[in-house]
């Protein structure tokens, strides 16, 4: 069993973000394969991949960009270090997303039964929000859509999780909302996304106390 030391040293909160990498990615693709909804974020990309005709991976991507940019905004000064820190997390979680969903695809997982779909989809979300939580305390490197609640949780909203992430899930269902209009049609978009909505920040506070719980935030900046 790791120590609370080792746990909180760099190098062990960069094997934490390891992990947390390929644990997101692999459970995002998973939610994205069983077609009943997908995190909000990712609901976003695949609409927009579907109206713009680019690939996912490249979408997510592109939305990583923009999205790192906008919280640079949100801290009020821009910072080099903590813009090529987002760039290096959606690179690989971006493309290895992707992969994943591909292989999911191959096994067979959007002809399930809906109920073996749903609940797949549930425990994706679920392995997301544990994953988010695992990054968010290592703070090391993280994506963009989750540096931004961070952001608002310690910088704008008290600590609080849940209304952090509420807020930060406003523009990704702008757009989903907007691909719809267009193309009439909700893409990785369900009860699953319904569900990621309102539950992601109470199941992120929950793994910060019981999902490796050794292992404790690290912030940048005072609330």
């Amino acid at each position: 069993m790791i120590s609370k030391e080792k746990a909180n040293s760099i190098n062990g909160r960069i094997l934490f973000l390891a992990i947390s990498i390929i644990i997101n990615s692999f459970f995002n693709a998973l939610t994205v394969s069983t077609q009943m909804g997908s995190a909000i974020w990712t609901a976003s990309a695949v609409s927009l991949s579907h109206w713009i005709h680019i690939s996912l991976g490249n979408i997510l991507f592109l939305e990583g960009v923009i999205v790192a940019f906008t919280n640079l905004a949100l801290l009020g000064h821009f910072d080099w270090f903590r813009l090529l820190r987002n760039l290096l997390f959606i690179t690989p979680f971006s493309y290895l997303l992707a992969g994943f969903e591909r292989m999911f695809t191959a096994l067979g997982v959007p002809q399930l039964a809906i109920g073996w779909r749903i609940i797949l989809d549930i425990g994706g979300l679920f392995g997301v929000a544990a994953a988010v939580s695992l990054y968010q305390r290592a703070n090391i490197i993280m994506h963009p859509n989750d540096d931004l609640p961070y952001i608002l949780r310690f910088r704008f909203m008290h600590g609080s999780s849940v209304y952090s992430q509420w807020m930060s899930n406003v523009s990704p269902l702008i757009i989903v909302v907007l691909v719809f209009i267009i193309k009439g049609h909700w893409y990785s978009f369900g009860f699953g996304t319904i569900y990621n909505i309102l539950t992601q920040g109470f199941l992120i506070g929950w793994s910060d106390q019981h999902f490796f719980p050794i292992l404790h935030h690290h912030l940048e900046f005072k609330n």
